[in-house]
């Protein structure tokens, strides 16, 4: 047993204890004939660094993995980073501009390498950050999305889904980052509130007959219109359907047609339609019969206008941007005659009526995106999608919460095609070449590509490269070596894993016929498939942000049961995110962004990842709360003080996996409530309740066992008097020690999985060990070793001692003044616990008698334990009636503000319209004002 110091140092423990588990392969899975257990990291972009919700998202993955361990199974944690398409591309493309270069100064091939070379120096801090956080990975086979096996695995799924027709190439509307020149995904656009303007705009009918009203937020893209489309139901406009409008400017014939987008009772209920550059005109072209190729397209990569293929665009505008674009048309429509004035309340007369308008920008960029009509790579999503939303209604994958799976049906069954194609350098470049009459030939190599084009035929690699969802979307098999029958392969440029990790020869499993979950004889669903990759896949579980369930984790179901026939993961958890402290989503433009290794320097890991576990409620966002995590501070320096008292008092390591033998009440006890504890935790594990298992130990730790037990073993350890009252009792001392070891030990074993630095510290310095704690074994809620009555005897005891105590605080009683107590209506058995614990009743509740007899007459304080009622007489103790005169005070005032926070709470204007962390804050204080309310109603109560 090493003594430990007065101070508890996190700092110093976590970079000793996590160098240790890494050099010494702890977190590699090394159990032959263990039950395999694996999870995957959501891969965190090459470029990143830790930010709060990878801090929480990797703190709950870490106490799945650790806990797995603990139980004995070979728990692999993948662990690698994602290539970051856009994101890495443009770091390297801003170090060029520092200094005068730009990315086409140099070959694609140079680029791509001067791309890898920052990434082998600069790339992938975050993982080092993940160290700080404690996180037990799989380091020694981390993985790439660019390395050669990853890599293998993306282009074999890109020519097999184009061999399935599953992937093709189509002309559609995208996202288009004019700032980076690619299409991006929506998770790569940010909305934001724009003050913008609504013109009303003339239409001419071709036969000069009249006008129709159309509106618009962006006049500029008239100049591509190609209909009008008004409701059927319209009564309004029947006539007009099927004539034509001879557009202003550009005078362009166009029909007026019937569709469902048109809404009566928006606006003048006539909506123009520019299918080229509007994602829902685009779908009412299609219903039109307007071909996608016959769309025009009035804007080039750069967002400026260019000529479209009816070539009426007036030359004026040629060259504008779509700023300088609107101007010029509004301009041009209102000198003739063509623009509706908006006249405001006051009746001044303006070009247009304001609006704040949602407007999409790139999140990266910055720039605003356009809906460009271009040709891209789609993979059939619709196809794809039907055996994951059968997965998940069939139970194959359980999502929790459970709330989740409406979102998930409602997105998976009106899934649109997928846009994977990205016009950059840097990323997996897409495995087609294109002959000059216009065939495109996709195959793994240009080779292959040549053979099925033909000698002679001249071919011209794809430029574009695939969007990182389609590469990351292979993350749970292609990790575990796919396509080849091996284990994973080593990263590609010098950073494949250490010494003594060659690959281990793993039989592939072909995949047959797609999922199809069976009931087994018990009722309960099950695959029809037996895991594959060495144990591998499925996985057991995955943990995501609910942020991204479409773009990754059901993108991984799709590929996962189309290549493996299997789901990726049995459980997908869904967490919340981490808002600031008053509700708001944290962002730099805010500042309120909290920096969780900010945190983990002045309070350590174990504080933070204890706070995120804790405050991890399914379907909830976490409220940041910088004193919860110091709060979990002073939790971590309460065990390590209640370690520095046991060995003290000659309590070391315990030599047994069993509960110890025990003849006290007290270590009956203890053991009873160690037992619930592993209980608890392991419910609330099972259900992934990390808020439940986290607060279960939490109190266990802090109130049962060092407020009470080592309070109430004191006098055991020191030989002062003995509990229960009478003879000493020959080996209670050497019985308590061997208890409260135990109690430790598990103690330690439990917490292992949220706060592992301070467990494995505590657990060496307890005594000599076989193994470091991480690979401990996990405890058995033994039910055989519960003795009802102890444990309802020293609950009793607690019940006593609690209520003393917080009578005198209410009262303003010092917590050391000695008190006599008279019981009344005492049964049998209270009259025997008062004898029992009477020492433990004079030291602990400060009571210098207790008389089961009737008491004195006069003012007392009672509290009613059970049927038992004890009095304890206050004259000359207080100052009774100034005592009851302050309580009524405290009980009025505490009154007063709860009915007050009640009406508003009752006003249905504030509940709908004030923000809601205003409407939770005020339900906080009505609960709280109320509670005092009793409390010190009570207290006025008990001065009898």
């Amino acid at each position: 047993m090493s003594e430990l110091p007065k101070t508890f140092d996190p700092a110093e423990i976590e970079k000793r204890w996590y160098a240790h588990w890494e050099n010494t392969g702890q977190f590699r899975p090394d159990r032959p004939g263990a039950e395999p257990w694996t999870i995957v990291n959501p891969p965190p972009n090459v470029t990143g660094s830790l930010h709060i919700g990878h801090a929480l998202d990797n703190t709950l993955q870490d106490i799945l993995a650790r806990h797995a361990r603990l139980q004995g199974k070979d728990a692999l944690w993948v662990v690698g980073t994602d290539h970051a398409g856009i994101a890495t591309q443009m770091v390297v493309e801003r170090q060029m501009a520092e200094r005068q270069q730009k990315r086409t100064d140099y070959t694609r091939e140079a680029f791509v390498a001067k791309v890898w070379e920052w990434k082998e120096e600069s790339g992938g801090e975050i993982t080092q950050q993940l160290r700080r956080l404690g996180c037990s990975m799989d380091w020694k086979n981390e993985r790439f999305t660019m390395d050669e096996g990853f890599s293998k695995a993306v282009l074999k799924v890109f020519v097999d889904l184009h061999k399935e027709g599953l992937i093709y190439r189509d002309k559609r509307l995208v996202n288009w980052d004019s700032g980076l020149g690619t299409a991006i995904s929506d998770l790569e656009v940010e909305t934001r509130e724009i003050k913008g303007s609504f013109w009303h705009l003339r239409y001419p009918l071709a036969d000069g007959s009249g006008f129709i009203e159309v509106a618009t937020t962006r006049p500029e893209t008239m100049l591509a219109d190609m209909a009008v489309a008004v409701n059927a139901s319209d009564e309004r406009y029947t006539h007009l359907v099927g004539k034509q409008i001879k557009l202003p400017i550009t005078g362009r014939l166009i029909p007026i047609i019937t569709d469902d987008h048109a809404d009566p009772e928006l606006g003048s209920g006539a909506v123009k339609i520019t299918p080229g550059h509007d994602f829902n005109d685009f779908e009412v072209g299609k219903r039109a019969g307007i071909a996608a190729g016959a769309m025009l397209n009035m804007l080039d990569a750069k967002a400026q206008v260019v000529q479209v293929a009816d070539g009426l665009i007036p030359d004026t505008f040629l060259g504008l941007t779509t700023a300088e674009a609107r101007k010029a048309v509004v301009a041009q429509l209102k000198a003739e005659g063509f623009l509706i004035p908006h006249i405001d309340k006051d009746g001044v007369e303006h070009d247009a009526e304001p609006r704040t308008i949602q407007t999409p920008y790139g999140d990266r960029s910055g720039v605003v995106i356009e809906p460009w009509l271009t040709d891209q790579w789609y993979v059939d999503a619709a196809t794809l999608a039907k055996p994951a939303i059968e997965a998940v209604r069939s139970g194959a994958i359980e999502i929790v919460p459970k709330t989740w799976e409406k979102t998930f049906f409602n997105w998976m069954e009106n899934i649109q095609p997928w846009c994977v194609s990205r016009q950059l350098w840097w990323g997996h470049r897409i495995p087609a070449w294109f002959a000059e009459d216009g065939s495109i030939y996709v195959a793994l190599t240009e080779a292959e590509a040549q053979a099925q084009a033909g000698a002679g035929v001249a071919l011209t690699q794809d430029s574009d490269v695939l969007d990182t969802w389609f590469s990351s979307a292979l993350w749970p098999f292609a990790t575990m070596g796919w396509p080849d029958s091996s284990s994973p392969s080593p990263r590609s440029r010098g950073e494949g894993r250490g010494e003594g990790d060659a690959a281990t020869s793993v039989p592939l499993d072909v995949p047959g016929q797609p999922l199809s979950p069976t009931l087994s004889p018990e009722g309960e669903r099950e695959t029809s498939r037996p895991p594959q990759l060495h144990g591998r896949y499925p996985n057991d579980v995955l943990i995501s942000g609910f942020d991204i369930l479409f773009f990754w984790d059901a993108r991984m179901m799709m590929q996962g049961i189309h290549f493996m026939g299997d789901v990726p993961f049995k459980k997908l958890y869904l967490h919340g995110l981490v808002r600031a402290a008053d509700g708001q989503k944290m962002s730099k433009s805010k500042g309120n962004v909290v920096n969780p290794l900010g945190l983990i320097d002045t309070y350590g890991a174990d504080a933070l990842r204890f706070f995120m576990a804790a405050m991890e409620s399914q379907g909830r966002d976490i409220k940041m709360d910088e004193k919860r995590v110091e709060g979990y501070r002073n939790f971590a320096t309460k065990l390590w003080n209640a370690c520095r008292f046991a060995q003290a008092n000659g309590i070391g390591a315990s030599t047994t996996l069993d509960a110890p033998k025990a003849t006290l009440a007290v270590n009956k006890w203890i053991i009873a409530e160690t037992i619930a504890c592993v209980q608890a935790v392991d419910l609330a594990l099972a259900d992934l309740r990390f808020d439940g298992a986290a607060n279960a130990v939490y109190q266990f730790v802090w109130s049962r066992f060092c407020d009470w037990y080592l309070e109430l073993i004191k006098p055991v350890l020191s030989d002062e008097e003995q509990l229960p009252k009478g003879a000493k009792v020959e080996g209670q001392a050497d019985e308590t020690r061997a208890v409260a070891g135990w109690v430790i030990d598990q103690i330690l074993v439990l917490l292992h999985p949220f706060m592992p630095f301070i467990t494995e510290e505590l657990w060496h310095a307890m005594g000599p060990r076989e193994n470091d704690l991480i690979v401990a074994k996990w405890p058995m809620a033994d039910a055989r070793s519960i003795d009802p009555q102890a444990s309802a005897d020293i609950d009793w005891l607690i019940r006593v001692v609690s209520d003393v105590r917080a009578a005198k605080n209410e009262l303003g009683i010092s917590p050391g003044t000695m008190l006599t107590a008279y019981v009344r209506d005492a049964n049998e058995t209270t009259q025997k616990r008062i004898t029992v614990f009477y020492t433990a009743l004079r030291r602990l509740a400060r009571l210098q008698d207790s008389y089961v007899q009737a008491p004195p007459s006069g003012a007392a304080l009672q509290i009613v334990i059970d049927e038992a009622t004890f009095v304890i007489p206050l004259e000359g103790v207080i100052d009774l009636d100034a005592e009851r005169a302050r309580l009524t005070k405290g009980i009025e005032a505490a009154a007063k503000e709860r009915d007050a926070l009640a009406g508003r709470l009752g006003n249905p204007s504030f509940v709908e319209r004030a923000k809601p962390e205003a409407v939770e804050k005020a339900r906080a204080d009505h609960a709280e004002k109320a509670a005092e309310a009793e409390r010190l109603s009570a207290a006025l109560a008990r001065l009898g």
